[in-house]
């Protein structure tokens, strides 16, 4: 008799963790025969990675005008001035120091003019 149950056990433990499944929302598809079924959603968490290249893109840009604005003098006087403050801005000082994306950045800009 505890052979028969063992199908009946699988069934329900696949049909409780379909449901618990199906608690964070649920798709309705028309099969072939023309039913209409409740499929769990799937919840795939995506990372904005196109925003955060646009912000790391566009933090380039903002160094390099900075840089070509101020100069090379007073851009590292600023950030060493910066480096010498509390924890934020130490922080601000090590971000934007004078890197090969921002020299290369700087070096374009001044070339158009700005």
């Amino acid at each position: 008799m505890a052979f028969a149950q063992v199908p009946f056990e699988k069934r329900l433990r696949r049909i409780v963790k379909n449901h618990q499944r199906m608690a964070n929302g649920v798709t309705h598809r028309v099969d072939n025969n023309g039913l209409i079924q409740a499929h769990p959603r799937i919840y795939n968490p995506k990372f904005p990675l196109r925003g955060l290249i646009l912000l790391i893109g566009t933090a380039f840009l903002f160094k390099g005008y900075i840089y070509a604005t101020l100069g090379e003098t007073t851009y590292v006087e600023r950030i060493a001035g910066l480096a010498d403050g509390t924890l934020i801005e130490r922080a601000g000082a090590w971000i934007m120091q004078a890197d090969p994306a921002t020299l290369a950045v700087a070096q374009v800009l001044q070339s158009i003019g700005l």
